[in-house]
């Protein structure tokens, strides 16, 4: 089933907005990246290794009539991050739309097989690099007086465990907790602050279910609408969260994954 970002909807509600996705080289960072440039904000993209993905996103934001750059750097380094904001002021305008999709995932790695590099990496990409992008964004919309709103993507896993992804589901039980933390501090500066929990969703991260139908066939089965998600329908989330229908949500973590979380009593 393809899903388009609700475009339509949402036409022109970002008009005269700056957004900046993290990871939006591919997977939800990319759609959302993609859908806030069709509701008329100009976007800018950090990624890491695949620039030929960024360089797509971008060419799809400017199809879009909309400003795009894309910028090199690593989440987990406080002045990459900072300096990649102060590039983003000085040619498309100040950040007030935040969306936190970076991230990377381990799984079938039990705790006691698993690395301090491992640990580490995970927790410094989808939490810290989390963190550091939205001081970063809060910061200067403080300084300007601007509204804004900033976006992190959790995971079903923040709160519905499975063995051998401890790092990832901690990493994201935090993003889900620094998200409320957040929420709560800058809520009187007109800035809000929420999650999104992606469940099974068809993207760089399962890559399996992408490639091979009987993989997707067997772990839909475990999805109550019976289909993974697709980037889009995530990006369609994020979409709504920046524009004027999300301003009354803050410090909520808004779950889309098919009805699959609910599943925890299955074979009880």
């Amino acid at each position: 089933m393809e899903s388009k970002p609700a475009s339509s909807m949402f036409a022109h509600a970002l008009d005269g907005r700056v957004a900046l996705v993290t990871g939006g080289d591919s997977g939800i960072g990319a759609a959302s990246a993609k859908a806030l440039a069709d509701a008329g904000a100009d976007v800018a993209i950090i990624y890491l290794e695949d620039e030929v993905g960024a360089h797509e996103t971008c060419a799809a934001i400017e199809a879009s009539g909309r400003r795009a750059l894309a910028l090199r750097s690593d989440v987990r380094e406080e002045a990459e991050v900072n300096d990649a904001f102060t590039r983003i002021e000085h040619i498309i305008g100040k950040v007030d739309i935040l969306v936190n999709s970076a991230g990377i995932n381990t799984y079938g790695i039990k705790v006691v097989d698993l690395s301090f590099a491992q640990w580490s990496d995970m927790l410094h990409t989808d939490l810290t690099g989390t963190f550091l992008a939205a001081r970063r964004c809060i910061r200067a919309l403080q300084e300007s007086g601007k509204k804004g709103a900033i976006i992190n993507i959790s995971s079903i896993h923040a709160d519905v465990v499975r063995s051998g992804s401890a790092a990832y589901a901690s990493a994201k039980a935090g993003v889900k907790k620094f998200t409320e933390t957040l929420a709560l501090e800058v809520a009187g500066d007109g800035i809000t602050v929420n999650a999104i929990a992606p469940g099974m969703i068809l993207t760089p991260m399962n890559q399996s279910a992408k490639d091979h139908w009987i993989v997707r066939k067997v772990k839909s089965e475990f999805i109550p609408l019976g289909r993974p998600g697709t980037p889009d329908e995530v990006a369609n989330v994020v979409l709504f969260l920046a524009s004027p229908a999300g301003d009354y949500f803050t410090g909520s973590t808004l779950t889309i994954d098919g009805g699959l979380s609910k599943m925890l009593a299955l074979g009880a």
